[in-house]
């Protein structure tokens, strides 16, 4: 497949680590939209041979040419997943990825009694909606887990909530009721629903967006912020914000623009 004339010049590569899946997301330098992005398993064990071919495949299947790569980085949550990702990075990028552990020359405060706790992806969380909204924000990440995170305006981080996934519900269902069927999470068209699937469609949807939204409305009065933004990222921001009552804007790939954010800090 021919290369891209319009992805000439470098590009960056961020890779966001998650328990189900690791996200990969290309970028200009200096750029903050995401111009391509993959999604592959976290849960399928690889050496770093696989998966050196498995993002190269990625790259060239969308034409983009991988000797274009000059900086990686890597976010994690997968100690598992790191080791061998970065020993494949290796082999494409100059020098390296730069693996995230921690806020280091990040101008964000982890204000928690356990900082050293603190995953990466909230703290890249942290840093792109201080930088790009410059506004107190709670971000909520649909994930595996479902994270909350409470960050001012001066982009310290105060903590935050942890709850089960939006999709744990299913989960559960699906090992504890042998006779209920599995659903595709999206949006019902109605609530009552009158056969057992569109029963579950209804009640996973909306159990769902109402326990998110109970949890922001309750996070809000208690920090006092009620005109606080609201952001959902994750790969189910955009399906759920339209029916929520406290998101105003999805945006997918903010932990992306978080690591490319980082990945500039880290090399100044």
């Amino acid at each position: 497949m021919p290369i891209r004339d319009d992805l000439e010049g470098p590009l960056h590569l961020m890779v966001d680590v998650g328990n189900t899946e690791v996200v990969l997301g290309l970028f200009r330098p200096e750029g903050r939209d995401v111009l391509h992005h993959w999604r592959i398993s976290s849960t399928v064990p690889r050496t770093p041979d696989e998966l050196f071919v498995l993002i190269r495949a990625l790259l060239r299947e969308d034409a983009v040419d991988p000797g274009r790569l000059v900086r990686g980085v890597v976010g994690s949550v997968v100690p598992g997943v790191t080791a061998p990702l970065t020993r494949a990075l290796e082999r494409m990028i100059p020098g390296g990825a730069i693996v995230l552990d921690g806020p280091g020359r990040l101008p964000i405060t982890l204000d928690v009694d356990e900082p050293r706790t603190v995953g990466v992806d909230r703290i890249v969380n942290t840093l792109a909606a201080s930088v790009l909204h410059g506004t107190d924000t709670v971000v909520v990440d649909l994930g595996t887990a479902t994270t909350y995170d409470c960050i001012t305006s001066e982009g310290v981080f105060l903590g935050g909530v942890i709850a089960p996934g939006i999709l744990a519900g299913e989960e559960w269902l699906s090992r504890r009721a042998a006779k209920l069927p599995r659903v595709e999470f999206r949006p019902p068209e109605r609530v009552i629903g009158r056969r057992t699937e569109t029963c579950l469609h209804s009640g996973l949807f909306y159990s769902a967006i109402d326990a998110m939204d109970g949890i922001v409305r309750r996070i809000l009065v208690e920090w006092e912020r009620p005109d606080a933004l609201v952001v959902a990222t994750g790969g189910f921001a955009e399906l759920v914000a339209p029916y929520s009552g406290t998101i105003v804007r999805a945006e997918t790939h903010l932990t992306l623009v978080g690591l490319q954010l980082a990945g500039e800090y880290q090399v100044e």
